[in-house]
């Protein structure tokens, strides 16, 4: 994925802790170069990728155990109502949300500033806390 280090380079630089990627796919470019953080990978279904666990979990009915602590939760291209999910989930457990958009297709979040950040080859869009 084009920018990924640079996605990569701005969450170690502004997060410690526990970072969740919220339906990490089948690319793991980003979250395989976290792996010095807390990092927790979700997607529907749990499995192997690339020597990276990936836990299944459901957004929208999500085990808060796995985001509780969390500092960061972000996503690479997820659709609206995922956003949207995002921005309840972190409401909760008190995180930023980061989300690199496909396109034009970003979510207004109740609740949080929305910033566009563009570091190096990566664009992306960030969410804090009002």
């Amino acid at each position: 994925m084009r920018g990924a280090q640079h996605l990569a380079e701005f969450i170690l630089a502004h997060y410690c802790g526990r970072v969740v990627e919220v339906g990490v796919g089948y690319q793991g470019d980003v979250a395989c170069r976290l792996q010095s953080l807390d990092l927790v990978a979700t997607d529907r279904s749990g499995r192997d990728l690339d020597g990276l666990t990936v836990v299944g979990d459901d957004v929208f009915s999500p085990r808060l155990e796995l985001y509780q602590g969390a500092s960061l939760l972000y996503s690479i291209r997820p659709p609206l109502e995922i956003q949207v999910a995002m921005g309840r989930l972190a409401r909760q457990v008190g995180a930023d949300v980061l989300v690199r958009p496909l396109g034009d297709e970003i979510a207004d979040l109740p609740g949080f500033v929305r910033t566009l950040v563009n570091h190096g080859q990566a664009r992306f869009y960030l969410f804090k806390p009002l």
